[in-house]
């Protein structure tokens, strides 16, 4: 967590203030409160404005983390035998335009995703105002009970994508909140579109890892089979020890393989 925080970087007090402002007048809001949220993200400082707004300030550092993080994932897209397919955008207005326009093309497919409101730039950094779901969990965070019944959501909505020439690229629990019983995707990045039939199988790969902690691996594999063919999980099946390795995933890859080979006869 230390050292999330300090990889993140800390806004100045008077900027967070400057952006708080900013999205206040654009919403002719003469005056608001700022409640800034706990979440563990490398790559934006999330705050909420009047519990009205989600907004999430994007800074030069968050920037050059994610240029690392992209670096670092492409390598590790290479040692599972395929070309990188990760993009990195140059500046934190440009991250901040990416999530909003792939949060509105999600909307579009009929994927639950926050509604999106607009980015802008502020003094250097990026800002996206998103819709602010309150009483939302994580996925992670529901008993596994909760969890089962919106195994087959998350396999619909990334095949919705999937089906559009669209990934995710950054499946996790924590992009996937639970808000009044709907499944909600957040914080899709940039896959090349040279590489989309790799990322999605990484995109399969992540969400079956998400959910094998949680509901067992015959489950995940099962909800997934009921939008993927076996050649299609099999695909997924190359990427897992890839995403095992990264920090926010952690499951039995061994047992997914098998239930998969099991699913693919």
């Amino acid at each position: 967590m230390a050292f999330r925080r300090l990889l993140r970087g800390t806004v100045p007090w008077s900027q967070l203030e400057g952006v708080s402002r900013a999205v206040l007048s654009r919403y002719d809001e003469p005056s608001g409160r700022v409640r800034f949220l706990s979440a563990d993200n490398w790559l934006s400082t999330p705050m909420v404005v009047n519990d009205r707004w989600f907004v999430k300030v994007v800074t030069p550092q968050n920037s050059l983390v994610h240029a690392l993080l992209t670096t670092g994932r492409n390598i590790g897209a290479f040692s599972s035998g395929t070309a990188g397919f990760f993009e990195h955008f140059g500046t934190p207005y440009q991250m901040a335009e990416h999530e909003l326009a792939a949060t509105e093309r999600m909307r579009e497919l009929g994927v639950n995703a926050p509604e999106p409101i607009e980015a802008f730039e502020y003094e250097g950094l990026g800002v996206i105002v998103l819709e602010y779901l309150e009483e939302f969990h994580t996925l992670d965070e529901l008993p596994p009970e909760a969890v089962a019944p919106h195994a087959e959501t998350v396999f619909d909505f990334l095949h919705r994508m999937h089906e559009a020439g669209l990934a995710h690229g950054d499946f996790r629990c924590e992009n996937v909140l639970v808000a009044d019983d709907r499944l909600y995707f957040i914080d899709a990045t940039s896959v090349r579109a040279a590489a989309i039939a790799d990322a999605r199988a990484y995109d399969v790969a992540c969400a079956l890892g998400a959910l094998e902690p949680l509901i067992g691996a015959h489950a995940a594999v099962g909800a997934a089979g009921k939008y993927y063919t076996p050649e299609e999980l099999l695909a997924a099946e190359e990427f897992l020890d890839f995403v095992n390795i990264r920090p926010d995933h952690d499951f039995e890859a061994a047992v997914i393989r098998g239930a998969i080979e099991q699913a693919a006869g």
